[in-house]
């Protein structure tokens, strides 16, 4: 029998269905504060990938995000906070999942099993050498993942990767592998859990950092966020209060008149 994956092997707890519910969330969250500690020792391998995907977006290059099941939600979710918190355009940072849009929400049987849905699917995108392209994969042998990574890379793309297992066929095809080896399950192969967890904070920190280098951050405030709602029209407005030392009147019209807190500080600041 072959050896169990990392994200496959047994969890550290047994008979679940026995504990209390206060037992249940002490173990639970035991376990997610290791989390943070496995994601702090991947800092290297994110910080290549994060230096070779900035100069590509400086020249014009799209950064992709592809998984499937919990892996291609997530990437999903990150891109799509992009465009409302960094004020960029829907089509620069795109999550792909595999059974495409309907699997967001509903499993699609057996998609994650074809090799070369993937690079269909980014192909059907436009997908250019300037390109990077990120495979998330906890187990690292999703098909549809890898062949997408590989055929990629073969084209000239930058690619990468996030996986919980080590020495993976999706880590072997990508430039950049990130491999977060959390270990076992609270319940055992529940990869959306501390898998899912990891994966989550590696994607904030490649999408923070990203867009941060490439100027849409100043000081430590979002200046470039969609003025989507109230919230963030009254965030907008504190910023050019602090920034101008303005008026809540006064900063509530300049923004109104030009729109965004960057032009709004440009228009003022000359």
């Amino acid at each position: 029998m072959a050896k169990k994956s990392l994200t496959e092997s047994d969890s550290n707890y047994d008979h679940l269905e026995k504990m209390t519910v206060s037992d249940l969330l002490s173990n639970i969250n035991r376990e997610d504060q290791t989390v943070a500690i496995t994601v702090e020792k991947c800092i290297p391998q994110i910080e290549k990938l994060v230096l070779d995907i900035v100069p590509r977006m400086m020249d014009g290059g799209r950064l992709f995000y592809i998984g499937a099941g919990t892996s291609g939600r997530l990437g999903i979710v990150d891109a799509s906070e992009c465009p409302p918190t960094f004020g960029v355009s829907h089509d620069l940072v795109i999550g792909i999942i595999a059974g495409g849009d309907r699997a967001i929400r509903k499993a699609v049987e057996f998609a994650e099993d074809d090799p070369k849905q993937g690079w269909n699917d980014l192909e059907s995108l436009g997908i250019k050498p300037k390109d990077t392209v990120v495979g998330i994969a906890a187990s690292g042998r999703t098909p549809y993942v890898i062949g997408a990574v590989k055929s990629a890379r073969k084209n000239g793309c930058l690619t990468g990767c996030i996986t919980c297992n080590s020495d993976t066929e999706l880590a072997r095809v990508s430039k950049h592998p990130i491999e977060a080896l959390v270990g076992p399950e609270f319940v055992t192969g529940s990869t959306r859990m501390k898998a899912g967890t990891a994966q989550k904070l590696i994607l904030n920190m490649i999408s923070t950092s990203v867009m941060i280098h490439l100027g849409h951050v100043s000081g430590n405030k979002m200046i470039d966020m969609q003025l989507s709602n109230e919230k963030l029209v009254e965030r907008g407005i504190q910023m050019l209060m602090e920034k101008l030392d303005l008026t809540v009147q006064d900063a509530e019209t300049l923004l109104k008149k030009h729109g965004s807190v960057r032009a709004a500080l440009q228009a003022h600041l000359g």
